[in-house]
């Protein structure tokens, strides 16, 4: 261990994650940030979850603290940034990590429900966490938000509010970027590509009926670097050196994390 955020608060927003074979997102950077040396405020919908996700971290000896919040009532989020404050006395990583697409479909056959979901969870869930953490940050004059937007936000897919909300999610970490970066904040996105994570696989099966194993052998041959599909810590591994202060002139950036997934031309 090399203790690469040690003396770090993060708040990593989607920390717990659905049922599944391996590991999500927010789960890898949560267990990743603290083995590193961070304090992690682990915020979910999912008390169950994000207390499974302590536990994991707490084997490790690692520090954290688990928040039940539903990042799509402003309140929460409020909330969100009073109680890392109160806990730990600032805030020097927010990871948003939370998203969903179930239920997405193309244009003429979605319904206002699911885009209205979608972008409340994708798009507006981010605006309020930064709009409470970043005051605390630039109280600090210091601090680093790490979106995790998708590969889908450049690449052509079948996925209408998918899509379009991750997009938004890159013009959002592009507008706090140019807006914060005078007062020490650094705003950047990672875009996972094609991920053997349980929201995708599992959710695929769920949604399509085909078997996980057919899924893992579609999406591996779809990826141009040799060994298929990326995972959790592979998104984990980025959103840690963003983080880091080995990033620290780093901002604006958007990460594709996607085994050449959006350099596919033809």
């Amino acid at each position: 261990m090399v203790d690469r955020l040690k003396g770090k608060i993060a708040i990593i927003v989607g920390a717990g994650q659905q049922p599944g074979d391996t590991i999500g997102n927010g789960r890898a950077i949560s267990i990743l940030f603290a083995r590193e040396g961070a304090k992690v405020m682990l915020v979910d919908k999912n008390l169950d979850s994000a207390l499974e996700t302590k536990s994991m971290i707490e084997t490790e000896g690692g520090e954290s603290f688990v928040f039940k919040a539903d990042i799509v009532r402003e309140d929460d989020c409020r909330k969100i940034a009073d109680k890392c404050v109160e806990i730990y006395g600032g805030i020097d990583i927010l990871v948003n990590n939370v998203g969903i697409g179930e239920g997405d479909k193309s244009l003429v056959r979605l319904s206002e429900e699911t885009w209205d979901k979608i972008f409340d969870v994708n798009l507006k869930g981010m605006f309020f966490t930064c709009k409470y953490v970043l005051p605390v940050m630039e109280k600090q004059e210091k601090g680093s938000i790490i979106n995790i937007s998708s590969a889908a936000a450049v690449s052509a897919v079948r996925y209408v509010a998918y899509k379009i909300s991750k997009s938004g999610v890159n013009s959002l970490t592009h507008q706090l970027a140019m807006k914060y970066a005078k007062n020490g904040i650094r705003v950047n996105a990672i875009m996972p590509g094609l991920m053997n994570t349980p929201m995708a696989i599992e959710g695929i099966a769920r949604n399509t009926g085909r078997s996980k194993e057919d899924i893992i052998k579609f999406r591996n041959n779809m990826v141009p670097l040799k060994g298929g599909m990326g995972d959790a810590w592979d998104t984990a591994y980025a959103a840690l050196f963003l983080g880091s202060d080995e990033a620290k002139f780093i901002t604006s950036v958007i990460l594709p994390v996607d085994g050449g997934q959006v350099s596919k031309i033809g």
